[in-house]
């Protein structure tokens, strides 16, 4: 009994913070497991609940209108991460995402309610800035978006063609390969080769119906052919340096550092997807992304006020006409986003955004905005948070979606 006690002891004096943008919350749930603390186990949990209304929601698969007003689990999630010596670390994350009223099942058995793992891999360090992993890895390519912490974003959620591979080739924006990560002086990089995943959100065989391609080249070519995917994100830091212990970036640190980071990266795919000529012949087609960005984070004055800033190009081959619903397409987009920290001396923080896309599509020669409106509420740095958003989506000459959501977040 005396043991358990202690536990419950150390797991509460031992909540007190992470780095990621909190600037009261110290180490979080940290476990020493050896007297100098070289040995540990690092716990992290959090949620995040929508209330969201939209007056234009498509009927339901019963063909039933839906309620303007929904309510769900947007994240519910644990990560675990161990350092056994100073030379290996493993990390573990799972949980579940946008569990709502449409996907709920009787007891909780359904495909919506379970748990899934998100990563689940090993690292090896190469001295103290370098290190060497394989497993399933968020150690992705392309652009800081794709590499995004959901504990941390400025806006309500990432910018969702930027997480531009997530169900194509990877399970949830994670692949299963080996990465190298690390800096050399203020150049951060991160590089990986993966295995791409046969199942995929591409349903469908190619047809010669409008010569588009499809993503599905290790379905129906074969892994021989289009089983290797590609990827690196390098960037520059001007100014703080970042953590890459982990592969989250962080999204706004609310002033507690000054950063400045020029990037660019790339994921490449050989025959990710097929197209078939009209005697119904199949030939691969290379999947290429490449994007270029800057992040830009500062405190302003003496009175804890705070700006962030970021923009992203981002060109995206997928195959020739290639559209996946209004998510991906072949084209260019440019994403930026800009948040202000309020002045102020109280622990509750205020911090309006504004966030704006403009996407060209070659499959449909138009093109798509969004455009996103809201505020952060900070009551304990990110640990604490509430956000509310108005975003609308014009999507070539459909009509436009309006969206009004309120996201009340906790973790630990």
């Amino acid at each position: 009994m005396k043991k358990v006690y202690s536990i419950a002891i150390l797991l509460l004096l031992s909540i007190k913070g992470f780095s990621q943008g909190s600037p009261d919350y110290g180490s979080g749930m940290k476990f020493n497991l050896n007297d100098d603390g070289s040995k540990y186990l690092r716990v992290l949990s959090w949620a995040q609940v929508w209330g969201q209304y939209n007056s234009d929601r498509p009927l339901d698969a019963n063909g039933n209108e839906q309620a303007d007003l929904d309510f769900s689990v947007r994240r519910a999630r644990v990560l675990l991460y161990a350092q056994i010596n100073k030379d290996f670390m493993i990390v573990t994350h799972f949980g579940l995402n946008s569990l709502n009223t449409s996907n709920l099942t009787p007891t909780g058995k359904g495909e919506s309610s379970q748990l899934f793992m998100h990563d689940a891999y090993v690292q090896y360090s190469l001295g103290s800035k370098n290190a060497v992993g394989a497993g399933l890895h968020y150690w992705n390519g392309i652009s800081r978006l794709n590499n995004q912490s959901t504990l941390n974003l400025l806006t309500l959620d990432n910018q969702r063609q930027a997480w531009a591979t997530l169900g194509l080739s990877d399970q949830f924006a994670r692949h299963i390969g080996a990465f190298a990560k690390g800096s050399f002086g203020k150049l951060q990089y991160r590089v990986a080769i993966n295995g791409a995943a046969t199942n995929n959100l591409e349903g469908v065989n190619a047809t010669v119906n409008g010569g588009a391609a499809i993503y599905s080249g290790a379905r129906l070519l074969g892994t021989k052919e289009a089983g290797r995917t590609y990827a690196g994100y390098f960037e520059y830091e001007i100014f703080d340096s970042e953590s890459n212990l982990l592969p989250y970036k962080v999204g706004t640190y609310l002033g507690t550092k000054k950063v400045f980071n020029i990037g660019a990266g790339f994921f490449s795919h050989p025959n990710g997807s097929v197209i078939a000529d009209l005697a119904g012949n199949l030939s691969g087609q290379d999947v290429t992304i490449l994007g270029l960005d800057a992040f830009y984070d500062t405190p302003i004055g003496q009175k804890n006020a705070a700006i962030t800033a970021y923009a992203l190009y981002q060109n995206s081959d997928y195959g020739k006409n290639y559209t996946l619903g209004t998510t991906y397409e072949t084209g260019s987009m440019l994403h930026g986003h800009l948040g202000y920290v309020l002045p102020g001396k109280s622990k509750t923080r205020f911090q309006p955004y504004v966030s704006y896309d403009h996407r060209e599509i070659d499959a449909i020669n138009d093109n798509a905005s969004q455009i996103g409106v809201g505020a952060n509420a900070f009551f304990s740095g990110h640990n604490s948070k509430l956000t509310l958003e108005y975003q609308s989506l014009k999507y070539a000459t459909n009509k436009a979606v309006n969206t009004v959501t309120l996201q009340a977040m906790i973790y630990l």
